[in-house]
């Protein structure tokens, strides 16, 4: 199966050499689960020919907001609703989680509330899963036929699902330990993240993640098994 990555965003220069590029960390997430991937950096204005080109699409993260005037958004945006229209399986991861949701007729917003960054415990239906987070904006309005999958106090649709064509989380699960520790080092304090809020994701970077079983979910989903 034929995985198409919308990748954008690009990692801080700092620590693309060592970690590579967003695409790479999601392949590692996904790794062992019998995909083959392609990329395209739509940051770069790098775009598939269509839903066609791929079985199944993941959308990740980005510094950029999904309410932002990059010219490469509303394109994104056509071709989010064009693989929902085709049916094939669409899996957003933050900034994907957003972009998805304001596509398809929902609508995205900065959280007053702040920031959440670094290990977050969220409730997965019952299930209960650590995962890192890194974001400020959140989805404020659901689009149709949106069922919530996910949520805890500070980001009520952390997770959505949408029959078995959409599934979109606000974690990041394939933020590993040394992404992590290299995005509070050279991208919080640009991106305005509190001090305070740095230093408690650094008090717990050794905290573990239920990363995997998050990969789990996403690999069952693409294939159309049960999460």
């Amino acid at each position: 199966m034929k995985i198409g990555l919308l990748i954008p965003g690009h990692p801080p220069d700092e620590i693309r050499e060592p970690l590579g590029e967003y695409a790479d960390m999601y392949e590692r997430l996904l790794a062992g689960h019998g995909f083959d991937f392609a990329r395209w950096e739509v940051v770069d204005n790098v775009f598939p020919e269509g839903p066609e080109a791929a079985d199944g699409w993941l959308i990740g993260g980005s510094r950029h907001g999904v309410y932002e005037s990059h010219d490469w958004i509303a394109p994104l945006e056509e071709l989010v609703r064009a693989i929902n229209a085709a049916g094939r399986p669409l899996v957003g991861i933050c900034f994907g989680h957003q972009i998805i949701a304001q596509a398809l007729g929902g609508k995205v917003e900065k959280y007053p509330g702040g920031w959440a960054v670094g290990r977050t415990l969220y409730d997965f239906d019952g299930t209960p899963l650590t995962l890192n987070a890194w974001h400020q904006d959140q989805i404020v309005a659901l689009p149709a036929g949106a069922e919530v999958i996910a949520s805890n106090d500070l980001c009520r649709y952390a997770g959505i699902r949408i029959d078995d064509r959409v599934l979109s989380v606000q974690p990041h699960p394939e933020y590993t330990r040394p992404v992590l520790e290299g995005l509070l080092e050279h991208r919080a304090a640009a991106a305005g993240v509190p001090p305070e809020i740095v230093a408690e994701a650094r008090a717990n970077l050794d905290t573990p993640t239920d990363a995997g079983a998050m990969a789990d979910r996403i690999a069952a989903f693409f294939k159309r098994r049960p999460v």
